[in-house]
């Protein structure tokens, strides 16, 4: 099989013209964090925001991806690999093109944290939404941990599956102490600071 694949990366357009083109330095801004941190929250206000400067945007949001392109996995331990090395192979074709980025996955283990990071390469910023188990668990807006102590989720992240916290992040939003309106202020201004060209 592999003998007839040729790819073309070699003479597509180069990522720079694109970015020349669209005026900005494209990014993988991959945020992670516990179901409840405030990830997919701040994702959507990082995105409208950036959107209303003036920047092209793409989210990619796990709940999202479960529904069409990685619908077909469970919460395992090998499909939640799977599921990030196709978020990750997937950001890398948009970010390519130009585009800024924003994925909101749990990605809750450092192994699937490199590979992601080893896939997309340099353009990756990794962004830990940081919030306490039990300030998540007290949050519980998709009442998702009252399911999982009842043993009605398997596998869920912080109760019966790991997470480990980022050890360098590049990037760190402490939800438990700021607000989310000051948290995406917070991460609007740094992301601006590597998108401009």
């Amino acid at each position: 099989m592999s003998d007839n694949i040729h790819p073309i990366f070699d003479t597509i357009l180069s990522t720079e013209k694109k970015e020349n083109l669209l005026k900005q330095k494209s990014i993988v801004v991959w945020m992670v964090g516990l179901s409840g941190s405030g990830k997919s929250t701040i994702a959507e206000g990082l995105e409208k925001t950036l959107h209303q400067r003036g920047f092209l945007t793409a989210l990619l949001d796990g709940d999202n991806l479960r529904t069409g392109v990685n619908n077909n996995l469970s919460f395992s331990q090998p499909d939640r690999i799977e599921n990030i090395r196709r978020a990750a192979e997937v950001s890398k074709l948009f970010v390519s093109n130009g585009v800024i980025t924003i994925c909101s996955l749990i990605s809750p283990t450092t192994e699937i944290r490199q590979m992601a990071k080893d896939i997309i390469g340099e353009k990756y910023c990794e962004v830990f939404i940081k919030c306490p188990l039990e300030v998540c668990e007290q949050r519980d807006v998709k009442g998702l941990y009252a399911k999982a102590r009842k043993g009605e989720i398997p596998d869920f992240t912080g109760i019966s599956s790991p997470f480990e916290e980022p050890n360098n992040p590049d990037i760190v939003i402490d939800t438990e102490k700021e607000s989310i309106e000051k948290s995406l202020e917070t991460l609007v201004t740094k992301i601006i600071e590597k998108i401009k060209i």
